[in-house]
Protein backbone atom coordinates (compact mmCIF):
# COMPACT_ATOMS: atom_id res chain seq x y z
CA UNK A 1 0.00 0.00 0.00
CA UNK A 2 1.41 3.56 -0.84
CA UNK A 3 0.67 6.98 0.34
CA UNK A 4 0.62 9.46 -1.96
CA UNK A 5 1.15 13.19 -1.23
CA UNK A 6 -2.09 14.92 -1.83
CA UNK A 7 -0.31 17.95 -3.43
CA UNK A 8 3.22 19.96 -4.80
CA UNK A 9 5.37 21.27 -1.85
CA UNK A 10 8.32 20.78 0.37
CA UNK A 11 8.14 18.18 2.99
CA UNK A 12 8.16 19.93 6.53
CA UNK A 13 7.46 16.80 9.14
CA UNK A 14 7.76 13.21 8.66
CA UNK A 15 5.48 11.83 11.66
CA UNK A 16 6.60 8.22 11.64
CA UNK A 17 8.85 6.16 11.37
CA UNK A 18 9.84 2.64 9.84
CA UNK A 19 8.08 -0.02 11.86
CA UNK A 20 5.66 2.21 13.28
CA UNK A 21 2.04 0.80 12.72
CA UNK A 22 -0.35 3.45 10.94
CA UNK A 23 -4.36 4.16 11.40
CA UNK A 24 -6.45 5.17 9.08
CA UNK A 25 -6.26 8.87 8.64
CA UNK A 26 -2.94 9.40 11.17
CA UNK A 27 -0.83 11.94 9.87
CA UNK A 28 1.92 11.03 8.40
CA UNK A 29 3.91 13.90 6.65
CA UNK A 30 3.07 17.26 7.28
CA UNK A 31 3.81 19.13 4.05
CA UNK A 32 4.20 23.11 3.32
CA UNK A 33 3.37 25.13 0.68
CA UNK A 34 3.25 28.73 0.47
CA UNK A 35 3.70 28.96 4.41
CA UNK A 36 0.49 26.86 4.57
CA UNK A 37 0.86 23.10 6.61
CA UNK A 38 -0.99 20.65 4.61
CA UNK A 39 -1.37 17.16 6.43
CA UNK A 40 -0.99 14.03 4.38
CA UNK A 41 -3.22 11.34 5.79
CA UNK A 42 -3.01 7.53 5.66
CA UNK A 43 -6.03 5.45 3.77
CA UNK A 44 -4.69 2.22 5.41
CA UNK A 45 -4.02 0.67 8.10
CA UNK A 46 -0.44 -1.22 8.25
CA UNK A 47 2.64 -0.91 9.43
CA UNK A 48 5.26 1.75 8.09
CA UNK A 49 7.45 -0.61 5.44
CA UNK A 50 9.80 2.38 3.64
CA UNK A 51 9.44 6.09 3.94
CA UNK A 52 10.40 7.77 0.57
CA UNK A 53 11.06 11.37 1.21
CA UNK A 54 13.10 13.06 3.67
CA UNK A 55 12.55 16.56 5.89
CA UNK A 56 13.40 19.50 3.15
CA UNK A 57 12.75 17.18 -0.31
CA UNK A 58 10.06 18.57 -2.86
CA UNK A 59 7.51 16.51 -4.02
CA UNK A 60 4.66 16.76 -6.82
CA UNK A 61 1.25 15.87 -6.01
CA UNK A 62 0.31 11.85 -6.24
CA UNK A 63 4.24 11.38 -5.30
CA UNK A 64 4.40 8.52 -3.25
CA UNK A 65 6.17 9.14 -0.51
CA UNK A 66 5.53 6.22 2.38
CA UNK A 67 4.85 2.66 1.63
CA UNK A 68 2.63 0.62 4.02
CA UNK A 69 2.86 -3.39 3.94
Amino acid sequence: MEILSNMSGSVWKINVNIGDQVNKNDTVVILESMKMEIPVESSFEGEVEAILVNEGDFVNEDDVIIKLK
